[in-house]
């Protein structure tokens, strides 16, 4: 069990893209009160963010900011934040902050990894890339629920639920998980990591750096984050970039289901993708037998693990592996393995993230806390497991693939802290300044979150559809189309007069 633990664990990192006393009769403010801007003094970043940057060469610094924005002059923490200075001083308008995503995410070294990715030149010239580890993450003030390889809390979605057994026993598990991190809670942090005071911090960051207004590019949950700065401060938000939009400022329970939708949407692809290559694979002449091959193995792993690797993790495998087409070749030879019952060829395929889980537990620990904490502190969620067991069964039917572990339930119900305030409101009103990237095809953020944020931000925002399958647009994604727009828009503030759909390459 073990085992499957710890690759469950190093799934679950793909799949980003986590207490002490109430606030609600203490409500922080809407926005941050201007400071008075820290010196920031940039210096040797940490060496992991040196060693994950390499070749490119980045500065860190500290920025202090309140751990309780309804006390700014009470306890303070340090955030980390790198930048790679605009290359060309003379053309340098301002700077654009980066998010990778999770909530959980380490951001600092995000810069040199768009930079490897092919970030455009005419947008490197321009703007000093700030990175960072948002609150509670990596070098910025970490939390720990005190997760390890055997605990039964694993994975950032809940697993596959078979029955309604099944159910019952991941409640046990989820609120047995939200005690765990109580009592972990030791100093009372957990309860302000939360979206809204995350953009808060973003606040203070741009203040710090001496800058007016800043320009912002957030991919997965960095959309959320995103769309909740440009909410909370639009007369500060510059160019705002939104990529692979989950919908809202926040993840909640409906959020989270459209996982399952962006699983039924994506799977065609690789299903499509495979046919082509039966010769090779053996998982079907047509994408409906490949489909078929899913299930199969899937209840063959629900009746008798292989290689310690059950139905549940078997399903977050393929979740995880329909993020990028490039790892299409990697999951066939897992199915191909799994579906002969080859428990050696199953060890060596899934050897890369045994060794990385395994290397990386307190990582996994500090990004599986926040995405947690965050979740579970942005917004209620139901309480009564009943309402899980209902939802699991109505998923399990119009979801196949993967309903039965999006809907199941999760630690937020058993979440010590109701949230200190309601969550952040998109507005409207204000700069037309928001560019909404998605693609049609995505598993965890499917084509309807970009739909649901472009309804709510109205007139401020212009979705770009993009015919592509993958988890993230920009410079992740190989569409010269979005690419093209994202860079016009960065460089020269162009933003398309409609919504605009991108073809396939």
């Amino acid at each position: 069990m073990k085992r499957q633990h710890s690759v469950g664990r190093g799934l679950a990192l793909l799949a980003v893209l986590g207490l002490g006393g109430s606030l609600a009769t203490a409500p922080a403010p809407a926005a941050a009160e201007e400071p008075r801007p820290p010196q920031v003094e940039w210096g040797q970043c940490p060496d992991d963010v040196v060693a994950e940057a390499a070749p490119t060469e980045l500065r860190c610094a500290t920025v202090p900011v309140p751990l309780d924005y309804a006390d700014p002059e009470g306890e303070q923490i340090g955030l980390t934040v790198s930048r790679l200075a605009a290359a060309d001083p003379e053309k340098r308008r301002g700077v654009l902050m980066l998010n990778p995503g999770g909530p959980g995410g380490s951001g600092l070294a995000l810069s040199a990894l768009l930079v490897a990715q092919g970030l455009p030149s005419s947008v490197t010239d321009r703007y000093d890339l700030i990175g960072m580890d948002t609150r509670g993450i990596g070098h910025s003030s970490p939390v720990s629920c005190g997760f390890t390889a055997d605990s039964p809390y694993y994975a950032n979605i809940p697993p596959y639920a078979v029955d309604d057994a099944a159910v019952t026993a991941q409640a046990e598990i989820a609120e047995q998980t939200a005690e765990q991190c109580a009592s972990n809670d030791r100093d009372g942090r957990l309860r302000h990591l939360t979206t809204a005071n995350t953009a808060r911090d973003l606040d203070r960051i741009r203040a710090a750096l001496g800058e007016e207004k800043t320009s912002y590019l957030g991919y997965s949950y960095g959309t959320a984050l995103g769309a909740a700065y440009a909410s909370m401060f639009p007369e500060r938000a510059d160019r705002i970039v939104l990529d692979s939009n989950i919908g809202d400022t926040h993840l909640d329970r409906d959020g989270l289901r459209r996982y399952a939708l962006g699983m039924e949407q994506t799977l065609p692809d690789f299903a499509k993708w495979a046919a082509r290559r039966h010769d090779s694979y053996g998982l079907g002449r047509t994408p409906g037998q490949v489909r078929a091959s899913y299930f199969t193995i899937a209840g063959q792993l629900d009746k008798a693990p292989v290689a310690g690797i059950d139905g549940g993790v078997f399903r977050l495998l393929t979740f995880g592996h329909l993020f990028k087409q490039t790892q299409y070749a990697e999951l066939a030879q897992t199915w191909q393995a799994m579906l002969a019952g080859d428990a050696a060829a199953v060890r060596e395929l899934t050897a890369d993230q045994q060794e990385s889980a395994d290397g990386a537990l307190s990582p996994a620990d500090n990004s599986l806390t926040v995405f947690l904490a965050v979740t579970c502190n942005d917004v209620e969620w139901p309480e009564d497991v009943d309402t899980y067991r209902r939802g699991v069964a109505e998923d399990r039917g119009r979801y196949p693939l993967y309903g039965a572990a999006a809907a199941n339930i999760t630690p937020c119900a058993f979440w010590s802290h109701a949230p200190a305030e309601p969550p952040v409101k998109i507005d409207p009103e204000g700069p037309r300044n928001v560019l909404l990237l998605q693609n049609r095809r995505d598993v965890p953020t499917p084509h309807r979150g970009g739909e649901l944020l472009r309804e709510k931000f109205g007139d401020r925002a212009r979705l770009v559809s993009v015919d592509d399958s993958g988890h993230g647009v920009y410079v992740l994604g190989k569409n010269s189309c979005a690419l093209n727009t994202t860079t016009r828009y960065l460089v020269e503030g162009e933003m398309p007069e409609q919504d605009t759909s991108c073809p396939a390459d």
